[in-house]
């Protein structure tokens, strides 16, 4: 595996005609521009190209300096990463022959003290592959043993990926969902970053691999899993593109399922735990995100650390063509920085993902993985 160098640092070195290599394919060109209603549209959203102190990013230089001020902030307000794990490999439990790839068991620790199980799906062929890493509620749907158009990790194997599928397993059956640190009645980190951090462990254990290209490992999730993947990838740089199937990319106080307030996500405090749902005069948020809010800070300022990595929001109810308010401001850092074509979305009406949806997640990762 290459030495550790942050992909932002070396996206920047390069020139704007890697940018116009870097098309994508006709088939799904039209999503990487907003519809003509939302062209230019910030909406009410602070730039990320000002910095704490009113002034304001002029070029790449700058940029760097911004996108550190980003980062630290978002970590001190969600608590610090313990030292990430990266030197493990993926431990092998069992495997089996399907189509035309070996799914093998595995297992790996993704917090200081807590290890969990995946699916590590290896395609027949020689050398080192792309990957991809999928999240979700557990990680057996997207092998296809779940609900119809999650199956993320099946359909990437077909198409030549390597793929590791992880889910919360454990932490799904006791309704707590999100991972905590040092513990559930002490966590020091928001359940949702804790999440990133595991994301990263995984990248790690994954890239050891000798069948994983290190430079060219993506990321995937759907609800649940598209706030953890988002996470993943805009906090940790090694994840070379993303794709996000309707997470709520923003806050919106009037979606139940766009619930960053939940003490699983971003509102961690002790138990017992305020009762699932809106935020009400009854059932008030707790911990980080009346912060969050109070503070005017959205999650555009995350998905602006993503560039020039490119990344997908795969939206459907939770994330209507609206959003391109907050996707404007990373398609403007992407400007800064002489790249095009980094910042996609679709939409559908239904929360669920669909054949077609899901066809423009695979061709995407195929365009930004398997060309590069």
């Amino acid at each position: 595996m290459k030495p550790w160098i942050p992909l932002f640092l070396i996206a920047l070195s390069a020139n704007s005609l890697a940018a116009e290599e870097r098309q994508p394919p006709a088939s799904i060109a039209r999503y990487f521009t907003p519809p003509t209603q939302w062209q230019n549209d910030l909406g009410s959203f602070r730039s990320p190209l000002e910095f704490n102190d009113g002034t304001l990013v002029e070029n790449q230089t700058d940029w760097k300096r911004r996108r550190a001020e980003i980062y630290q902030q978002w970590q001190d307000l969600m608590g610090q990463w313990p030292a990430l794990i990266e030197d493990q490999d993926l431990e092998v439990l069992g495997s089996e022959r399907r189509e035309n790839f070996v799914q093998h068991k595995v297992r790996f620790r993704w917090l200081p003290e807590e290890s969990t199980e995946g699916y590590l799906l290896i395609p027949d062929g020689e050398g080192e592959r792309p990957a991809v890493i999928t999240v979700f509620y557990e990680p057996e749907t997207a092998i296809g043993k779940g609900r119809e158009g999650r199956d993320f990790a099946l359909q990437l194997a077909r198409r030549g990926f390597v793929v590791l599928s992880i889910g919360t397993t454990d932490a799904t059956a006791a309704k707590t969902y999100g991972l905590y640190y040092p513990s559930l009645d002490d966590a020091q980190v928001q359940p949702l970053s804790m999440l990133g951090y595991a994301a990263a462990n995984a990248w790690h254990a994954l890239a050891r691999r000798p069948e994983v290209d290190s430079d060219r490992i993506g990321i995937v999730g759907h609800s649940f899993g598209g706030k953890w993947a988002m996470f993943a990838s805009c906090l940790f740089d090694r994840f070379a593109c993303a794709a996000w199937s309707d997470p709520g990319i923003v806050f919106d106080n009037a979606r139940n399922s766009v619930n960053y307030w939940e003490p699983w996500y971003l509102g961690y405090h002790p138990r017992p735990w305020r009762k699932r749902g809106l935020i009400t005069d009854s059932n008030p948020a707790y911990g980080l995100y009346p912060k969050l809010m109070q503070q005017g800070r959205d999650l555009h300022e995350l998905h602006a650390l993503m560039a020039p990595r490119p990344f997908l929001v795969s939206g459907g109810s939770e994330d209507p063509p609206q959003r391109w308010q907050a996707l404007n401001h990373t398609i403007a850092v992407n400007r800064l920085l002489g790249y095009e074509n980094r910042v996609a979305m679709t939409n559908r009406p239904e929360h669920s993902p669909n054949a077609e949806s899901n066809a423009v997640i695979y061709t995407f990762f195929e365009h930004f993985l398997m060309n590069k």
